[in-house]
Parts: C-alpha cells; structure tokens; sequence
C-alpha cells in the first residue's frame, strides 16, 4: 500500500478530543487535522515528534488532512489510521503472505452475523466452508521489548468481538483473531492484561473454543506499508 499523493511531513503540538491534532508542518504552516484512531495511542503519540500526514483537497471536509504515521520516544514508526489494516490485510490475503488463510475461493468484507449483531472484517469462502476473520490494528508497545500488546484502552467492542468469533468456532466455523501490527521493530504481540483484563479474559476464552489467533507484522515508513511477516502470538505472558 503506497501513500499516493505523498504524505507530508510535520511536527505534532498535541492531539486532543480523540479525533483531533494540532501540527507545524515543515513550512510554518499551523493546521488541525483528523486523528483516525479511537485508542489511547499509548506510548505512541509525542508532543513536538515527528508526523506524516494525508492532505486533502476535499472542500466538503471540515479538516484539511489526516494523521497518517508517527514515531515513538524510542523511534520506532506507528501508523495512527487505524482504518489502513483491513487493507493491507486485504492486500495480503490476495497476494498468499498470510499462508494460513490460503486457498479461499472468494472474499467478502463486513458481512452481517453474530448473536450480537457484529460485521466481521472478512468472510473467506473455501470448498470446506468459509472462515471468519477478524482485524486489529496494535500499535502498543513498550521501551526496551519488541512485545507489542492489544488493547491500549479498554475495548468493550473487542470483546465482544471475541464473543462473537468463539460462538462460531463452537458451532464448527473457522474463526480467527488476525492482530495487524503497525509498530515497527516488533516480533511478538501479547493481550494487554494490564489495561483490559477482560478483554484478555475473552481471548483466552475464544482459544479455548476453538478460534485461531494470528499476529503479522508490517513494514512501514512514510512512502509504503506493506504486512511481511508472520509474528508470534504470547498468550500467557
């Protein structure tokens, strides 16, 4: 996935209300731009560190731009736009890098099902039957550890999530938890107990039915985001 038109550089003076950012770009120019992300952004977002942002040119937006990559105290590269997983997972999934989804004949995206009324990310039709696939974006990590962990807030919606895809693996339905990292310098991701014990609680719960728990990781830098590689998942840590 290529930034096209190329994101811009800047320098990030605070994010506030959630959804909003202050930033300096490179020439002086001071601008409020859209934060599309709903998490704490916990060790993540510095004030005065170094962002890369979409301009648009859109005169019926209400913000110029959008907050696309930042960097961490410890220099690593994050992607702040949480809505750019499901497609590199999308891009992914066409090009055979995540090996254990192969073989699908079709691929759907949020499709209507659950006894909680959910969408799932993917449904991935195979001669067997199909598989339910649902995406997270992790962008929590920590100093001195190439550990990232989900969530960075407390996540009612994912564990409902996880609900939802441990009710199909009961029922004999392929159903995974797919951790899209968009952290560079990780190998592992882990359920961040610390911050939402019942959310680590219903993962655990979900493996137990039957659902699978899958963690990739993905190269990053202002030009191009691509998933990669297959990361471990630490479910006891």
């Amino acid at each position: 996935m290529r930034f096209y038109p190329p994101l811009e550089e800047a320098r990030l003076i605070r994010r506030y209300k959630r959804f909003l950012a202050d930033i300096e770009t490179v020439g002086g120019e001071l601008l409020t731009i859209h934060c599309p992300n709903t998490g704490s952004m916990l060790n993540c977002q510095v004030e005065g560190g170094q962002v890369w942002f979409s301009r648009s040119n859109d005169p019926k937006r209400k913000l110029p731009g959008t907050w696309e990559i930042g960097e961490t105290p410890q220099g690593r590269l994050f992607c702040v736009n949480t809505a750019r997983a499901n497609g590199l997972v999308e891009e992914a999934l066409q090009a055979g890098v995540i090996t254990e989804l192969n073989g699908f004949t079709a691929l759907k995206r949020e499709v209507a099902y659950g006894q909680e009324k959910s969408r799932i990310d993917f449904r991935l039709e195979y001669p067997g039957g199909p598989a339910y696939v649902e995406v997270k974006s992790v962008t929590l990590g920590f100093d001195g550890t190439a550990v990232a962990a989900f969530p960075d807030a407390v996540t009612q919606r994912g564990a409902k999530h996880l609900r939802e895809l441990a009710h199909l693996a009961r029922d004999g339905i392929r159903a995974v938890q797919l951790y899209c990292v968009n952290l560079t310098g990780i190998e592992a991701v882990r359920p961040a107990k610390e911050i939402d014990s019942a959310y680590a609680d219903a993962l655990l719960e979900a493996v137990a039915c039957g659902v699978e728990v899958l963690a990739y990781g993905v190269r990053l830098d202002h030009e191009e985001m691509v998933i990669d590689r297959r990361l471990d998942v630490l479910l006891n840590d």
